[in-house]
């Protein structure tokens, strides 16, 4: 294998790497949208629950 072959090489696999990187910062994107999501839903119905509970 020579060097120009061997850079070719390396060069495709950094190519890769960084779509892969692409589709994990997706991903991590997608998850943490989620996850507020879920923690404002916790916390309305914390209040909900607060709320009933002075009531009681």
């Amino acid at each position: 294998m020579t060097t120009d072959e061997r850079i070719e090489a390396v060069t495709m696999n950094l190519e890769l790497a960084g779509h892969d990187i692409q589709e994990l910062r997706n991903v991590v994107e997608i998850d943490a949208q989620n996850i507020r999501a879920f923690a404002r839903i916790a916390e309305i119905h914390e209040q909900q629950l607060t709320h009933i509970e002075g009531q009681i």
